[in-house]
């Protein structure tokens, strides 16, 4: 049709039936949105316990029962109409709301893309009164017995939208996204105790708190309460910030760990984030970002909720002025640290520093070999006298690096390399990580190592759920773990690499990371960012001390495996080199 044709059509009207279901397209994405929509609407009730249910990850069935203050019979009709709300009153100003719903749209939205019940009962009333809507047509009324409170059951979400079903996931990825926003939820309203059921899986609880760090530690795990630390400082308008943050070494490679709420209220917020990610400045390398819970609380004039269907975004005065605010209180909070502490059994990471001091640095020698007369033990400084030319291990060069003669390591991470061209650099944990990589790419797996005493390790509700969802790939990451009670795991084995064996500590973060999809900074599908989680915690860390033989075997397998490996799967180079000309300019020998 041309552009002459549609210009002509005339201007039409949309039914009621359409205008719901886009309506419900703005604010219904996927179960996880139905049960935010539902737990905001029990808060604003007034609830203190809620109850979520879910069956095939929320796609068959949803359950969400409160023990609220109910809705009268005569109004159950109404709470399922476009725009009908007890949160505004007519004519009242939007610019100071402070309940978390005010538009009325959730339940009419979720009622026209699902067969859904409603059962309320306020405290005033003997018996439960209920009405049921399919796909926005209105069943006949019911009684049932209840306590005091309301439960809403979403039964075939989409089913009457088919375009937008076949766009969700399996039940299982459909899950943990929902667990994800329960556990932002609870984060929010730590003092409202919440409780998920889910088929044959033990019930998972979040019991009230008044503390928002006890809720973190339940979120985080108990590493999150050792390394915690808090922040806290005023905002420009008279608000106040308060935050929950993990130190350092519980960084993790996505954002999504960083919490933000405004007024109680979760929110995106990419300069907040951005400002917090700058507090941390030089104690996080790229790619990795702090872990925590802020609250901002600002006058509720100052702040626009009424900015997208979903509240997820939300617009505030002197945004710019607020980020900075943050910035310096969580740079200040952080630095005032006594130090920057690493969590029971994990060794000292070789990026963290210490504020106020240089970390030390530590050149060992290429050959594994006894030390020589005259150095230093391996690892424990510079050594005085290195081995004759002749025992430093040769890699031999392909069309992707020249010969390297490999002569010492820094740092337990950087190695120096010969070249006839010059000098060349290589990072053993990115060389490492390729291979283990490219193996589990292949259908291989790293080799596994039994413990000689099991680890008992403590897993978060997300954790757990993840733990079943990546099975298959978790076996094939080396990792052997078994129930122990409760949240409570113990580790029967961990994966080795060319004699570098994983630890029992880095299983729950390889968990946190595939909850996530997988490393997000490979391109690639699915299967490549779980096979670069995996690789990240099996192959040789920094930090690890290995001999030049040692990497004189990965960098000759790595070749041999995949002719194209130049970088680690996250785009990391494996090799840098400089010339012997740019060695010439620096000592000023050109032209000499």
């Amino acid at each position: 049709m041309s552009a002459a044709a549609r210009s002509v059509r005339p201007i039409r009207r949309l039914d009621e039936e359409t205008v719901s279901r886009i309506a419900a397209g703005e604010v219904v994405e996927r179960p996880a949105s139905v049960v935010k929509e539902l737990l905001e609407n029990a808060y604003d009730a007034g609830a203190r316990q809620i109850t979520i249910r879910l069956e095939a990850g929320g796609l068959e069935r949803l359950e969400v029962a409160d023990d609220g203050v109910g809705i009268p019979a005569a109004e159950l009709p109404l709470a399922l109409e476009r725009h009908a709300t007890s949160k505004l009153d007519p004519g009242a100003p939007l610019d100071a709301i402070v309940t978390l719903g005010f538009r009325g749209e959730a339940l009419a939205a979720i009622a026209s893309v699902s067969r859904l019940a409603l059962l309320s009962r306020p405290p005033t009333s003997e018996a439960g009164s209920g009405i049921r809507i399919d796909g926005g047509l209105a069943g006949e009324p019911f009684t049932a017995g209840r306590a005091p409170g309301t439960t809403v059951e979403v039964r075939d979400l989409f089913y009457r939208t088919p375009a937008r079903r076949k766009f969700l996931r399996s039940p299982a990825v459909e899950q943990l996204e929902t667990l994800a926003v329960i556990e932002r939820e609870y984060l929010s309203h730590p003092h409202v105790a919440l409780r998920l059921e889910s088929g044959d899986a033990d019930p998972v609880t979040y019991p009230a708190t008044s503390d928002p760090g006890d809720a973190a530690a339940r979120i985080w795990g108990p590493e999150f309460r050792h390394a915690m630390f808090r922040a806290n400082g005023p905002l420009p308008g008279g608000g106040h910030l308060d935050a929950w943050l993990g130190r350092p070494p519980l960084a993790r490679s996505s954002v999504k760990a960083l919490v933000l709420l405004v007024n109680h209220r979760w929110v995106e917020s990419r300069p907040i984030a951005q400002a917090v990610r700058a507090a941390y400045a030089e104690y996080l390398p790229r790619g990795r970002y702090p872990v925590g819970l802020l609250h901002l609380a600002l006058d509720p004039h100052r702040v626009d909720p009424n900015v997208h269907p979903t509240k997820r975004d939300v617009r505030f005065a002197q945004a710019g002025e607020v980020a900075e605010a943050v910035r310096r209180a969580v740079r200040g909070a952080l630095v005032d640290q006594p130090h920057v502490a690493e969590s029971p059994g994990r060794s000292a990471s070789p990026w963290q520093p210490t504020p106020g001091r240089l970390p030390s640095r530590t050149i060992q020698s290429a050959p594994s070999a006894s030390p020589p007369a005259g150095s230093t033990e391996a690892g424990t400084g510079v050594q005085r006298r290195l081995d004759p030319v002749s025992a430093f291990p040769t890699v031999a060069g392909t069309s992707r690096h020249p010969t390297i003669r490999l002569l010492a390591c820094i740092d337990r991470l950087y190695w120096i390399g010969e070249s006839e061209k010059g000098v060349v650099l290589v990072d053993q944990h990115a060389a490492s990580e390729r291979k283990v990589y490219d193996l589990l790419l292949a259908g291989s797996a790293p080799a596994q190592q039994e413990l000689v005493e099991p680890v008992r390790i403590e897993l978060s509700a997300r954790q757990q759920l993840t733990l079943r969802l990546h099975g298959d790939a978790i076996r094939r990451s080396g990792f052997v773990v078994e129930p122990f009670g409760g949240g409570a795991f113990r580790v029967l084995a961990v994966p080795t690499y060319r004699g570098h064996r994983g630890t029992p500590e880095e299983f729950p973060r390889l968990l946190d990371e595939l909850a996530e999809g997988g490393r997000p900074a490979v391109p690639d599908g699915g299967p490549e960012r779980i096979a670069a989680s995996i690789a990240c915690h099996a192959a040789v860390r920094a930090g690890d001390t290995i001999s030049a033989e040692e990497l004189h075997r990965i960098l000759t397998g790595l070749e041999s495996a995949n002719a194209t490996a130049f970088a680690c799967p996250h785009g990391r180079p494996i090799f840098v080199q400089i010339s012997r000309a740019q060695l010439d300019r620096w000592f000023l020998r050109t032209g000499a």
